[in-house]
Parts: C-alpha cells; structure tokens; sequence
C-alpha cells in the first residue's frame, strides 16, 4: 500500500525540529521514542496517517507499506538529519527502531558495488525473496528501507510477496516439509538482539499458518545442501512467491516497511552498465529493522 502524506502534515513536519535520537545500547531510546511522539502527536493528521501505516502492515491482507516522503526529502534534503529523524519517528511508530550491527547504529548504507556476489542486496543482479536475517532465533519483525537514490539507468524496481499466500497454495505433502527442521543458509557473527543462531530451521516455523514466520530465502536452493524432497519444496514455495509477486520502483524519499511475518521481499536486477556510473551516483538505499513488543509504536 502506497500511502501519500497529507499536505497539512508535510507542511508542519517540514518545520519541525526532532531531536537528535539516543540509543539504549542499539536499540532507540524510550525516552526518544517517547518524545518524538510527543512532538508529532500534535501536528495535522499524523495519528491519521499513523493509523493508515498500521492497518497496512497488519490489518486483513495487509503486510507492507510505502510512505511517500519524497516532498519531505525535496524540502529539507534528503541527506539532512533532519529528514531521518522523522523517517526514523515514523518507523518507532510501528515499532522499536534497532540495529543488529554494531558497525551501524540504527541506520545501514545498502550500495551498489559492481565486484561483490550479484545476488546479495548491494550486487547489481537479481535478489530473490527472502527474509532479513532468517537464521536468526529472533529476526527482525519488521525490515524498512528508504530510498536515497534510485538506480539512475531505471532498473531494481522492489518486488515483496505475501508468503502466507503461497504457502496456502502448496499442496500438504508440500507444506510438511517445510515445516521439517531441515534447512540452512549462511553464516552468524557479530550479530546482537536477534538471538541464537538457527541451524537447521523450519521454513513454516510457528504452529500458525497466518501468523508464524516463513523462514524463506530463495539463496539457499543454490547455496545450501538441502536433500532433493526438501529443496524441491522449497522451490514451489519459490515459484509460488514469484506468481504472487507485486513490483514497484521506488523513488527518492520513498520509505518501504515489510512485515517480516507476512511478506518477503526481494528486487529486480539493476540496469547494464552499473561501472559507467560513479559510485557517489549509483542506487543507495538506507535499511532499519524494527521490533515489535511491549512499549513500542505498535501498542500506541
């Protein structure tokens, strides 16, 4: 759902003054939290637009948003503190803004470079659905991305997926296995606030089909030994994902949240020609995890 911001509301947002956020180890302080909502509650239409942002990512057949800043991003400048402090205000109302990655407090560069694997989130080739973090005991509930720049040869449009949906469409025998413990994918260090390392995991992993996380990444069929049963089912869920698919370019200012119990995301290739483009000019996007829980934008 693509959710546009009120004009009254930008005007007010655009001369509002955020603090600067702290951080309570890496998570988003309370005491942050608490304010921001204090000096947001206030203007025009912003528990509007937050209820809006709500029903999106969980009401009935919901799981992802867009929220259309880029006014906001033309306004202060994109690469204003300014601009990431509401976009971050914004995220802590859905949920608690937090970084896995001590090298990254709160907000992560996803670029491009031309040398790494194609397929990982910073390549220029196709990157499957998947989910952030799906061999961790506690992934992020939430996983946001707000675009910076968009590829500037027009290609890497965004493509999410409602697992839950093509899972429905799995036979049984299907769905049995893979709600078997019997997958794997990548590595885990030096990572905080997502729990233990989960090796091997279900994909269907929650005794809810609605509610429960598909534990999905498309990387493993290549990437992980998985017996033929298993890896076969894996791949209907693959092909599944990709008949439901929904796709979209976002544009500068543009903020996607995904509810990772519900969707999966993933992108398009990039455009040819990525090495004619200078680095400061190619595709850059910022990434944010949430967690939901007690306390947080969610229960507001």
């Amino acid at each position: 759902m693509f959710i546009d911001i009120p004009g009254e509301l930008e005007a007010a947002l655009a001369d509002l003054l955020l603090p600067t956020w702290e951080l309570d180890g890496l998570s988003l302080a309370q005491s942050t939290m608490k304010r921001y909502r204090n000096e947001l509650t206030v203007t025009p239409r912003f528990q509007e637009t937050v209820a809006t942002l709500r029903h999106a990512l969980t009401g009935e057949g919901g799981g992802y948003a867009v929220l259309r800043l880029g006014n906001l991003a033309k306004a202060l400048g994109i690469d204003d503190g300014r601009f990431l402090r509401l976009a971050t205000a914004f995220a802590a109302e859905v949920a608690v803004p937090f970084s896995p990655f001590p090298r990254w407090p709160l907000w992560k560069d996803i670029g491009v470079k031309v040398d790494k694997d194609p397929g990982k989130s910073s390549g220029i080739g196709y990157n499957a659905f998947h989910m952030d973090l799906v061999n961790a005991t506690l992934p992020p509930d939430y996983t946001t991305l707000l675009c910076v720049r968009p590829d500037p040869l027009g290609g890497g449009p965004s493509i999410l997926s409602d697992a839950h949906a093509a899972v429905a469409r799995l036979t049984e025998d299907c769905r049995a296995l893979l709600a078997e413990s019997a997958y794997h994918y990548g590595t885990f260090f030096d990572l905080f606030g997502v729990g233990e390392e989960y090796k091997p995991f279900p994909i269907l992993d929650g005794s809810d089909l609605g509610e429960g996380f598909v534990r999905f990444t498309a990387k493993m069929l290549a990437k992980s030994d998985l017996g033929k049963a298993h890896a076969d089912a894996a791949r209907e869920l693959a092909e599944e994902l990709v008949r439901g698919q929904v796709s979209f370019m976002l544009q500068p200012g543009d903020y996607l949240i995904v509810n990772q119990r519900r969707f999966l995301h993933g992108r398009e290739a990039l455009c040819r020609g990525q090495e004619t483009v200078p680095a400061g000019d190619r595709r850059l996007l910022l990434q944010l995890f949430l967690r939901a829980g007690v306390g947080d934008g969610s229960s507001a």
